[in-house]
C-alpha cells in the first residue's frame, strides 16, 4: 500500500499535467480545455491507484487482476470523446479533442501506477505535438485554403451545381456552411473552405463560379 503522502503527490501531479496540456487546449478555444482535462487526468489516476490498493488487499488470496479496473478507463474513455467529435455539414471537428482526452487518461494511469518518468514524457509530447504540428498545420493550410462566399438563387440543384463545379476545377471541400439571406428569402448565402492543392488564382475560381446560372456574387474572404 502507498502512503498518505505518495496518494497526494500522485493525485498532485495528475492534475498538473493534465493541466499543462488542458491549457494548450484551452488557449485554442477547444471544447475540452483546462477543467476537463484535469478532471480526465486526475480521474483516471485515482482509478488506478483504487485498482492498485484492492489488489494489495486480496493479494495471495485469490487471482485478482490489478489492471483490470483501469482497462475500463481505456474503453470508458471513448465515450467521452466521441461526444465532443462534432460533424457539420461536411466539416468533422473534434478528432483530434476526442484523442487528446484518450491520451490524457493514460497520463493519468501512468501516474497512478508510479510511472512517472512515462507520464512526464508523454505529457510532454503531447504538449509539443498539440502546440507545434498545429502551428505547421496552420501555416501550411492557409497557404493554400481558399475561403469563398458564393450568393447564389435558391433553386433546385443548384449546390450540386457548384459541387460539381468545384470538382472540375479540382479542389477539395474542407468545410461548408449554407444559410438564407436575411433579407431575401430566395437567395442563400454558402461559405465554402477549399482546399486549394493546385495553387489555383482566386479569379480563376471565382470566373468559373460566377458562370452557373443563378450565382449572384463570389467574394473571396
Amino acid at each position: 500500500m502507498i502512503s498518505e503522502w505518495e496518494l497526494f503527490f500522485r493525485l498532485t501531479l495528475a492534475c498538473f499535467l493534465g493541466g499543462v496540456i488542458g491549457y494548450e487546449r484551452q488557449s485554442r478555444r477547444k471544447s475540452a480545455g483546462l477543467r476537463t482535462n484535469v478532471l480526465v487526468c486526475l480521474g483516471s489516476c485515482l482509478i488506478m491507484v483504487l485498482s492498485e490498493a484492492l489488489y494489495f488487499n486480496v493479494e495471495g488470496r485469490t487471482n485478482a487482476d490489478p489492471a483490470r479496473l483501469a482497462a475500463q478507463v481505456v474503453s470508458g474513455i471513448g465515450f467521452l470523446g466521441a461526444g465532443a467529435i462534432m460533424k457539420e455539414g461536411l466539416t468533422v471537428t473534434g478528432l483530434t479533442t476526442a484523442a487528446c482526452i484518450w491520451a490524457v487518461s493514460g497520463v493519468g494511469l501512468a501516474v497512478g501506477a508510479g510511472y512517472y518518468s512515462g507520464a512526464l514524457f508523454t505529457t510532454a509530447l503531447i504538449f509539443s505535438t498539440l502546440g507545434t504540428l498545429s502551428r505547421i498545420d496552420e501555416w501550411v493550410m492557409h497557404e493554400k485554403n481558399l475561403y469563398l462566399t458564393i450568393k447564389t438563387h435558391d433553386k433546385p440543384g443548384q449546390l450540386m451545381n457548384i459541387s460539381s463545379c468545384i470538382d472540375d476545377l479540382q479542389l477539395k471541400v474542407r468545410g461548408v456552411k449554407v444559410k438564407a439571406d436575411e433579407d431575401h428569402s430566395d437567395i442563400l448565402l454558402i461559405d465554402y473552405e477549399l482546399y486549394n492543392h493546385r495553387s489555383l488564382k482566386s479569379i480563376v475560381v471565382v470566373d468559373a463560379i460566377k458562370r452557373i446560372d443563378g450565382v449572384l456574387s463570389v467574394d473571396v474572404n
